[in-house]
């Protein structure tokens, strides 16, 4: 899915604000020193010129003098110092002063960390139309901190900061109308808000570009333009783009096929910690797409996003540890990660842990068990496990029996089976016809209407 880049930017110092009289001439001299503008740069002598303006009350000189105390430059470090500063500045009405303490207050810099008066400093700050302050506030909005969560809220606030050009919150916005919160859903919307972002260079909204050209959703369906956008935001480090950009080189969309290269971004991706790059590139090092086979590497990819919670690498794993594949074959080890999968409802790993308590692989026999797991997957359109729940039911094992569920079952497995799996579908067919040779024609009817009004949950 799109990411919402609920991100802000500590924003440069901006002069909006002039005084005469000897405290603004002070400010300019150390502007001089601080920029190196016709005189040396020498941020220490910018620093005691600052002081001297803001020791009178001056309030851009507060704000930069509390910059400087910030980031420790012409004088050491004091996040104390700054908080002291940016408060005289910010109880002047300096937009951009308010800002900063806002934002020491959200991450606890310097005192305490308190969402409710970094929301009360950030709709300070925006009321005057300063567009950092307004993403943010739409930020606290949208999740709740500080204020009371009103997506409606968060639009109106990122819709006047995107409108003054910020590319965060034209990005957000675009999230907002994509996802359809606070606003009508609206691709089409959102689109348009991504592109302002991503033509600004943000990275974040050129993913979520690419992300809307794939699926086709507000503009017409491109994997060209696509890659176009992930490439950008992946030579930026964003992990979920270089992940994107892996898959469709993997799968030859929007560009001509080339594993070795889909292999290159998976890795980008998988080295930042990003899991489903890693089971991606586990993948490849398991079939040996684009790297030689290694299915001991496989296996550590996989164990690398399983342990993130990423349940298809869970899956992925535990296939490995049945099997033997890169280390010792271990069912006790398969049992415990197709678990883990299956608790997040992964279909896959529901059957495989329904055909370990079935069979008393790595765990005490458990027919009973095995059907509830064949249920779970079955349910979800697994058609192994409708397959195998069938001839549970054919045979009455840990259930009673009943031809008219096998009969439903086994017809809706030959149905979903995948033409690469002839096998499992003839086998679905050649049961389904043995249970219907004990049926009435009656019977028959209804699980053959049972099949028909049958679907996922």
């Amino acid at each position: 899915m799109p990411q919402a880049a609920l991100t802000s930017n500590f924003p440069p110092l901006r002069l909006v604000l002039s005084m005469p009289g000897e405290a603004s001439s002070q400010y300019d001299l150390a502007l001089m020193y601080a920029r190196g503008e016709g005189v040396p740069q020498d941020a220490a002598e910018a620093f005691v010129w600052y002081r001297k303006a803001a020791d009178q009350g001056y309030a851009l000189a507060q704000y930069a003098l509390a910059r400087m105390y910030s980031v420790g430059q012409g004088v050491p470090q004091d996040a104390g110092e700054a908080l002291t500063w940016y408060r005289k500045a910010a109880d002047q009405g300096c937009d951009r002063a308010q800002y900063a303490l806002a934002r020491m207050f959200t991450f606890g810099e310097g005192l305490p960390q308190d969402h409710t008066e970094a929301a009360k400093w950030y709709r300070k700050a925006a009321q005057q139309g300063y567009d950092h302050a307004q993403n943010d506030l739409g930020v606290m909005y949208q999740v709740g901190q500080g204020v009371l969560q009103d997506h409606g809220e968060a639009v109106a606030w990122y819709r006047r900061a995107a409108d003054q050009g910020h590319a965060r919150a034209q990005n957000n916005l675009g999230y907002m109308y994509e996802s359809g919160r606070g606003v009508k859903q609206d691709h089409g919307e959102a689109v348009a808000w991504y592109r302002k972002a991503a033509e600004q260079g943000f990275f974040v909204a050129q993913h979520n570009l690419g992300v809307m050209c794939e699926r086709g959703q507000g503009v017409a369906q491109n994997s060209a333009e696509a890659h176009r956008w992930f490439r950008k935001a992946a030579d930026r480090g964003l992990a979920s783009a270089q992940n994107n950009l892996g898959y469709l080189y993997e799968h030859g969309r929007g560009t001509p096929q080339d594993y070795a290269e889909a292999a290159k971004w998976y890795r980008e991706a998988a080295e930042q910690g990003y899991a489903h790059a890693q089971n991606n590139l586990g993948v490849l090092y398991e079939s040996g797409q684009g790297v030689a086979q290694d299915y001991a590497e496989a296996r550590k990819w996989f164990r690398e996003a399983a342990d993130r919670g990423f349940p298809v690498a869970q899956y992925n794993l535990g296939v490995m540890c049945e099997n033997g594949q890169g280390g010792p074959k271990d069912y006790t080890e398969a049992l415990r990660w197709f678990r883990a999968a299956a608790d997040q409802d992964n279909a896959s790993a529901q059957f495989s842990l329904g055909v370990l308590y079935d069979h008393g692989y790595g765990v005490e026999q458990d027919p009973a068990e095995g059907v509830k797991w064949y249920r779970k997957a079955a349910d979800k359109g697994d058609a192994a496990a409708q397959l195998n729940l069938g001839i549970m039911y054919y045979h009455g094992r840990a259930m009673p029996q009943d031809y008219v569920q096998a009969h439903k079952w086994l017809n809706l497995a030959a149905s979903r089976f995948l033409p690469s799996e002839a096998a499992k579908r003839a086998r679905a067919v050649k049961n389904r016809d043995i249970v219907a040779k004990k049926m009435t024609p009656w019977q028959i009817a209804e699980a053959q209407g049972l099949a028909r009004d049958w679907g996922p949950k």
